[in-house]
């Protein structure tokens, strides 16, 4: 069963048929073109009207009142993760903020299978970092959203704030709630009322892990302490890291925050699928109503595609659309996302060149059962899509 016939009744509560309509083709275009600038869509969109008028149809589209993230997306990401996770478990989420070209665009997101499904986002009316009120923005619906779950939240050094850190400290009194923030290596440090010093000060070396409990993290007072992993990762195949990891938690032990905080690369893997190497979204130059739109048709299409591909790889069909193993590689060669997006790409240029497809069959019987599993795999991918 597709994704969208999933959540149908869902969509169709805030959109007309043919909006839905118009929702799916976007959809479908989204997978085989990848490609979200407006003049694009609006010249592969299959209505039978002028150019200008499909330009202007899809323009009115991305400016539903429906399209808010509460309404229309928030449901349905709740129900993925409810579904792809056990309720009360323990879910890694993490912050980051992305430029793409001229739009600053801050979001949250689940880490799920190595990757990151996106859950909340905001767009920045300005160039560079959040600030503190922009970051409980964007956390506090996903904290709500998700509150039967014990959350961790993750973020590089642009939100070293001891003043974030501070706040989901607070929360976490009435919420199973912990977090890991990597820290700047000039941030000063305390314990017990000695001198401050740096965490460059601490003498780290390439391979050294040290765990500091009770810590008061910069000179500001009234934040109270916290722990702080410090880790330094020695040369590996050539490759040395250029500093260490100083890392703010309230978790209790440095291999749980080291576990957790390498998973953080999922949203940046996210980020790339998004941008060159799944819908080319900095391509666009949409106003902030549609951008924020073609964001969300982006969430819904990345968020399907990347099940449909664990789908594929569940039902065994992913062996038909990449290259699964490397003897180079101990890691799989791609992604779900990947195997998702191609999977889908591959039946549509089978029904698009059936006919010919039928004629190479035809002049090559010594291979005629090959070919019916192949077949029998593209039903089976297919129905899942």
């Amino acid at each position: 069963m597709s994704f969208l016939s999933v959540y149908e009744s869902h969509f169709t509560k805030y959109l007309t048929q043919t909006q839905f309509e118009a929702f799916r083709i976007l959809l479908w275009l989204l997978t085989v073109h990848k490609q979200v600038k407006i003049e694009r869509l609006a010249a592969c969109f299959p209505l039978p009207i002028l150019y200008e008028s499909r330009r202007k149809h899809i323009q009115r589209f991305l400016l539903l009142s429906a399209f808010t993230i509460p309404i229309f997306w928030f449901p349905v990401i709740k129900a993925i993760i409810d579904k792809e996770f056990k309720v009360a478990s323990r879910l890694i989420i993490t912050i980051d903020r992305t430029q793409w070209k001229e739009k600053n665009i801050f979001v949250v997101a689940v880490i799920w299978k190595k990757r990151a499904l996106p859950i909340h986002w905001i767009l920045l009316e300005k160039k560079g970092a959040s600030n503190l009120s922009e970051q409980q923005a964007l956390i506090q619906p996903v904290l709500c959203l998700l509150r039967e779950y014990e959350l961790v939240i993750l973020g590089d050094r642009e939100f070293h704030s001891v003043k974030l850190a501070y706040w989901l400290k607070q929360k976490s009194k009435k919420q199973k709630l912990f977090f890991a923030f990597r820290q700047k290596q000039g941030t000063n440090h305390t314990k017990n009322d000695e001198d401050y010093q740096t965490f460059s000060q601490l003498g780290m070396k390439p391979g050294m892990k040290l765990f500091l409990t009770g810590v008061s993290v910069t000179k500001n007072k009234g934040f109270g302490n916290f722990n702080v992993g410090a880790y330094w990762k020695r040369k590996y195949k050539g490759k040395q890291e250029k500093e260490p990891w100083f890392i703010l938690t309230n978790l209790d032990s440095l291999s749980e925050v080291l576990k957790v905080y390498r998973a953080r690369a999922g949203i940046e893997a996210m980020f790339k699928d998004c941008k060159t190497g799944g819908y080319n979204l900095e391509g666009s130059k949409a106003n902030n109503k549609r951008l924020n739109s073609l964001i969300l048709l982006i969430a819904i299409a990345y968020t399907a595609t990347s099940l449909r591909g664990k789908t594929f790889r569940h039902t065994n069909q992913a062996k038909y659309i990449a290259r699964l193993t490397e003897k180079s590689r101990s890691a799989r060669r791609h992604s779900h996302f990947w195997i998702g997006l191609y999977g889908s790409l591959w039946i549509h240029a089978w029904e698009f060149c059936s006919e010919f497809i039928s004629i190479m069959i035809n002049n090559n019987p010594q291979k005629l059962n090959n070919y019916k599993k192949g077949l029998q795999a593209m039903s089976i991918i297919d129905n899942a899509s």
